[in-house]
């Protein structure tokens, strides 16, 4: 994008009704030359200067594992993806993508190593991560973490389930009632962690543009509402704080039995800002 896009975003995280502690972690940091700039939960940033990355993650594992996976996973990713800005300055341009597949290799044996402790055994977390350059977006998930766009109304879900009801939903073999009903909904083939020898995330490079409206969520999100309620809320969007409020509300009163986690990004022409409401 010739002018570099302004973007808005918020997030909200809700621990939900089956354990006290709250499993999903979830970051927003600007990637630069310095390193990495941990944001607050709402705000509006220009990619004039820096990439910025938003990224949510579900914990799994017993005793305190969950939490501890899900928060090492992000803290990680803040100090691997600047990187690429110190490769650059060294005469060298990585590609984003294998940047982020190594990045998350890297994590994904960190955790193993990391669970060699009774109390942590086995212990892993879902990722969907959003890494937005000057000129694209760059994706990652293992798991059932999402993000979704919105554009000009119609909602698409860029990355993938890694579960076997997810794929027959989408290959029409089964409708959205019965996926949500499914007995084996929420058994992931993949994850970060969990003591498995690899790791196969999925990857996207997605070109982005002003109107462009992003929803990052933990599957606690997706237990309570429906994708229906997901594109109605992003396509009349006010602002992203007020996005996160409905959807998170709508999903605690109909669920709320999961740990909820919402990151909502809007991307504006600064041609166009002024004063724009978080």
């Amino acid at each position: 994008m010739s002018d570099a896009s302004i973007l808005q975003w918020a997030a909200l995280t809700h621990s939900g009704s089956r354990k006290p502690r709250n499993d999903d972690s979830l970051i927003a940091f600007a990637s630069g030359p310095a390193g990495a700039e941990t944001l607050g939960e709402a705000g509006s940033r220009s990619l004039g200067r820096h990439d910025l990355v938003f990224a949510v993650s579900d914990g799994m594992g017993g005793g305190n594992a969950g939490d501890l996976a899900s928060a090492l996973l992000l803290q990680r990713m803040t100090e691997i993806i600047p990187e690429t800005f110190k490769i650059a300055a060294s005469g060298f341009f990585p590609d984003c993508l294998e940047h982020l597949a190594d990045a998350i290799h890297s994590v994904h044996e960190h955790i193993n190593e990391a669970a060699a402790c009774d109390h942590t055994r086995g212990m892993a977390a879902t990722l969907a991560l959003a890494w937005f350059t000057p000129d694209n977006l760059y994706l990652a998930n293992a798991g059932d973490s999402r993000i979704y766009l919105s554009r000009g109304g119609q909602l698409t879900q860029l990355t993938r389930d890694h579960t076997a009801a997810w794929g027959q939903w989408k290959r029409a073999e089964i409708s959205e009632i019965e996926y949500r009903s499914h007995p084996r909904r929420s058994a992931l083939y993949e994850v970060i962690g969990g003591g498995h020898l690899n790791v196969c995330p999925h990857f996207a490079a997605v070109p982005y543009q002003a109107g462009d409206r992003f929803l990052i969520c933990s599957d606690g999100l997706i237990d309570g509402v429906w994708e229906r309620h997901i594109s109605d809320a992003l396509a009349v969007s006010p602002s992203p704080a007020e996005t996160t409020r409905t959807l998170l509300k709508r999903s605690i009163d109909n669920s709320g039995i999961d740990d909820t986690t919402i990151i909502v990004i809007h991307v504006n022409d600064p041609a166009t800002m002024q004063n724009p409401k978080l």
